[in-house]
C-alpha cells in the first residue's frame, strides 16, 4: 500500500478520537434518516396513485424523476444546516465540508445517467445498469475528492503479470472494461437516437428505415470497440491473431449464425420483405412484425409469433402477398348436379360475390365452368380483394355461405360424392 494512502488513513484514524468527528457523524446520520423518511413518503404517494388516471401517471413520472436525486439533496440540506451550526459554534466541520461535494456529485451523476438511460428502450437490464454505472462513476469521483484516487490507481497497477512482451495489470483490465462499456453505451445511445429520428422521417420507406438503423447500430458498435481498445492502450495489431481465430470459428461453428446475419442485411437492402408484409413461408402464414439481425418475427391470426431465420427467407420459396401490389385473386370452387342449369348457378355465384364488402369491383368478379367432374359440374368464382393482411378465410366463409343460401333457395343441388357399382350375375355350380 502506498505511503501517502497510509498517511491519509492515519489522519482519519486520529479524527476518530475527537468529539467533533462523532458529532459530525451524528449530523450525517440525521441527514440519512431524514432522506429515508422522505423517500418512504414519496413511495406511499406513488402507491396511492390510481393506474388509470392520466394525471396520476404524469405525477408518478415526475416523482420518479425527483426520486433519483431526492436522497442526496435531502441529506445535503441537513448537512449544510449542520455545517452552519458547527461553524457558528466554532467546531470543526471538515467531514461535513467533504460530504457537501460528495452529495452534490452523487445527485449530478444520477441525473446525468438517468438522462442517458432515457435514450434506451425500457428493460430490467437497462434499469440495473443505471445503478451500477452511477455507483461506479460516483465511487471514482469520491476517491478523487478524498485524494485517494492516485494511490488506489498505483495499487491496482502494481498487481500485474507479464504475458510475453506485454504487461497486464489489474488497472489495465479495469480500464479496458470501463472504456469498452462507456463507448458501447454511447454507441447504443447514438444508434437509438438515429433510429428514433429515422422513424419520424417520412422520406424513407419502412425497410429503408430498418436497414439504415441496423447498419448505423452495428457500425457505431464496431467503431466504439476499436476506439475503446485504443483508448485503453491495447495494441490493435495484436488483434490480427484474434481475427484469424474468429475466421476459423465462423468457418466451423458460427457458419449458420453468420449466414443468418448476412441474409438479414440482404433482406433489408433488396427490400423483398419489410415490416407489415403478409407472407407465407412453407406452411407459415402471417404478418411480418420485426426484422432482426438473425431472424424475422411473423405473427399469424392466432396471435402466435414465429421466429424464422433469415437464411430460410433467402434460400427457400417465400410468398409475399403484398410485395408490389396488395391485390390478390381468390378462387372459390363449387360443384352442382348435372340436373341443374350451370348458367343460372353462375349468375347466382356472381351475385353472391358481393356478400363480403372486401371484394373489389375492379377487377370485376368472374365465373367459369371448369370441368365435368365425377360427381357434378365444377364451377369457379374468381374474386379480388385488396387487403390480404386482414386474412383470407373470412372472405371465403362469407361468400361460401351466401352461395349455399342462394343455391338452396333456387333449388340447385350440391351433389354428394357418387360411385356406380355394377354387379355381374354368374352361374353357381351344383
Amino acid at each position: 500500500m502506498p505511503d501517502k494512502l497510509l498517511e491519509t488513513l492515519a489522519t482519519w484514524q486520529s479524527h476518530i478520537y475527537q468529539s467533533d468527528f462523532w458529532w459530525q457523524m451524528v449530523v450525517l446520520a440525521i441527514g440519512a434518516a431524514c432522506a429515508l423518511f422522505i423517500r418512504s413518503r414519496m413511495d406511499a404517494i406513488i402507491d396511492n396513485n390510481k393506474p388509470g388516471d392520466e394525471r396520476s401517471r404524469l405525477r408518478k413520472m415526475s416523482i420518479k424523476s425527483l426520486e433519483r436525486i431526492q436522497f442526496p439533496l435531502s441529506m445535503l440540506m441537513v448537512t449544510l444546516i449542520g455545517k452552519s451550526i458547527f461553524t457558528h459554534l466554532g467546531f470543526q466541520a471538515n467531514i461535513l465540508e467533504l460530504a457537501t461535494p460528495l452529495l452534490l456529485s452523487l445527485a449530478g451523476i444520477r441525473i446525468a445517467i438517468y438522462m442517458l438511460r432515457k435514450g434506451f428502450a425500457p428493460s430490467p437490464l437497462v434499469k440495473a445498469s443505471e445503478n451500477i454505472i452511477a455507483s461506479t462513476v460516483w465511487g471514482m469521483v469520491a476517491l478523487h475528492l478524498l485524494g485517494w484516487l492516485p494511490d488506489v490507481l498505483a495499487a491496482l497497477d502494481s498487481l500485474a503479470f507479464s504475458l510475453g512482451t506485454s504487461r497486464i495489470s489489474l488497472l489495465l483490465v479495469m480500464k479496458l472494461i470501463m472504456t469498452v462499456i462507456f463507448f458501447w453505451v454511447l454507441a447504443l445511445w447514438l444508434a437509438n437516437l438515429i433510429e428514433s429520428r429515422l422513424n419520424q422521417s417520412e422520406h424513407f420507406s419502412s425497410s429503408a428505415r430498418v436497414a439504415l438503423s441496423k447498419f448505423s447500430k452495428f457500425f457505431l458498435i464496431a467503431i466504439a470497440i476499436f476506439v475503446a481498445l485504443d483508448a485503453a492502450g491495447i495494441d490493435l495489431t495484436a488483434l490480427t491473431v484474434f481475427s484469424g481465430a474468429v475466421g476459423v470459428g465462423i468457418g466451423f461453428g458460427l457458419q449458420r449464425i453468420s449466414s443468418n446475419f448476412i441474409s438479414g442485411f440482404i433482406l433489408l437492402f433488396d427490400r423483398s420483405i419489410k415490416p407489415g408484409d403478409v407472407i407465407t413461408v412453407r406452411d407459415k402464414f402471417g404478418w411480418v412484425q420485426e426484422l432482426r439481425a438473425r431472424y424475422i418475427v411473423v405473427r399469424d391470426r392466432d396471435g402466435v409469433e414465429t421466429l424464422i431465420p433469415n437464411e430460410n427467407l433467402v434460400t427457400s420459396e417465400v410468398i409475399n402477398w403484398s410485395y408490389t401490389d396488395p391485390d390478390i385473386r381468390m378462387k372459390i370452387r363449387v360443384q352442382i348436379s348435372y340436373d341443374d342449369d350451370p348458367e343460372e348457378a353462375m349468375a347466382l355465384m356472381l351475385a353472391c360475390a358481393k356478400a363480403s364488402p372486401r371484394v373489389q369491383d375492379d377487377p370485376i368478379p368472374l365465373t367459369r365452368l371448369m370441368e365435368f367432374g365425377d360427381n357434378g359440374i365444377v364451377l369457379e368464382l374468381r374474386i379480388w380483394i385488396l387487403d390480404p393482411e386482414n386474412g383470407l378465410g373470412g372472405v371465403r366463409s362469407e361468400v361460401n355461405l351466401a352461395i349455399w343460401k342462394a343455391f338452396k333457395k333456387a333449388g340447385i343441388t350440391i351433389p354428394y360424392p357418387q360411385r356406380d357399382i355394377h354387379i355381374k350375375s354368374g352361374q353357381v355350380a351344383g
